[in-house]
């Protein structure tokens, strides 16, 4: 699926980018990282401020803790303060069901979020609706109807949830989809073990679905709990998993040489994310909508992939990557 870096000297050298990398997203704590309140610096006009005058509304913006969600957050407060809006931004709030609450409770305006992610554990739904555009439509109808929350347009990538190794051991073991992990996983457990993060340990659409839907069963000593950076470390590693869970659009990927496992009984939901705004606040200010709806149309696959790979490999800050990105696509002057 990507290309890899051969020999010793590549991986130790995708060892040491990572690790700056980690560190570099660690110094953000300071600033965007863990929901501490911030603002930026005014963003200059560009396309953007064109069509969306928010001269003076003042506009929450937040996310999750991730490097994709980071890189988002940045993304969606530089846009709408090129448009004139004063922005306060809570990035890196921890987990999806915290930031989904200050969206509900009014903490924060706007963030984006997933289809898949909000129409299993927001809309407690047990099954996905098949094709992205349904999905979409599915969860926007149903969220503005019951939580008053509006979904702008989608971005076309997917984020999904995913399982990994290491192209070495796809090569080796010749697991490469999820069914041959699933026959692995009955036939020899000690070499199925599975790094997770808390979330994908206990929802529907992570570890207990998937386990149900593919016929198997990890017993806990199989089963590692750890921080997302330290899964892609782990997995690297080879230790203590062999396997781990992951999102496609994450940079580590390439840059560490994993591979993929296909899901070839299509269990995972469809992830594309979209800005949800309080409708409130969109009824106030509709050219909230025409600020972000530009900006979901050009985050495809490829693109969401390098700004994240700019962060979790390269050490840049989500809000220079952002801005630079912004720039690049004349949503934003210079």
């Amino acid at each position: 699926m990507h290309a890899k870096e051969s020999g010793r000297g590549g991986r130790l050298t995708r060892r040491l980018q990572l690790a700056a990398g980690v560190a570099a997203v660690g110094l953000l704590a300071s600033g965007c990282l863990l929901g501490e309140d911030s603002a930026g610096g005014d963003a200059e006009p560009g396309s953007l401020a064109k069509s969306a005058d928010l001269e003076g509304v003042e506009i929450t913006v937040g996310s999750k803790e991730f490097t994709e969600q980071l890189n988002l957050c940045e993304i969606t407060a530089l846009a709408l303060e090129s448009a004139g809006a004063d922005v306060t931004r809570k990035c890196g709030l921890s987990g999806s069901n915290t930031t989904r609450t200050a969206l509900t409770s009014g903490k924060i305006d706007v963030y984006w979020e997933y289809t898949g992610t909000a129409w299993i554990s927001y809309l407690k739904h047990t099954k996905p609706v098949a094709g992205a555009d349904a999905q979409y439509d599915a969860v926007a109808k149903e969220d503005k109807s019951k939580h008053d929350i509006v979904w702008l347009d989608k971005a076309p990538f997917n984020n999904t949830y995913a399982v990994a190794t290491t192209n070495e051991n796809a090569k080796k073991s010749g697991v490469t989809s999820l069914s041959a992990y699933s026959k692995l996983a009955n036939e020899n457990v000690g070499d199925a073990g599975m790094c997770v993060n808390g979330e994908f340990s206990s929802r529907d659409d992570g570890l207990p679905g998937v386990q149900k839907h593919y016929g198997f069963k990890l017993p806990s000593k199989s089963v590692a709990t750890l921080e997302e950076g330290a899964i892609y470390k782990a997995i690297d590693k080879q230790s203590p998993c062999k396997y781990g869970m992951v999102t496609p659009t994450d940079g580590r990927i390439k840059g560490l040489g994993l591979t993929v496992l296909k899901d070839d009984k299509a269990f995972f939901p469809i992830y594309n994310p979209a800005p949800n705004v309080r409708k409130p606040v969109l009824d106030k200010n509709p050219a909230v909508a025409k600020a972000l709806n530009p900006l979901a149309k050009a985050l495809d696959l490829k693109t969401i992939q390098e700004l994240n790979t700019k962060v979790d490999i390269d050490g840049e800050k989500p809000k220079d990557v952002a801005e630079e990105w912004l720039q690049k696509e004349g949503f934003i002057g210079k």
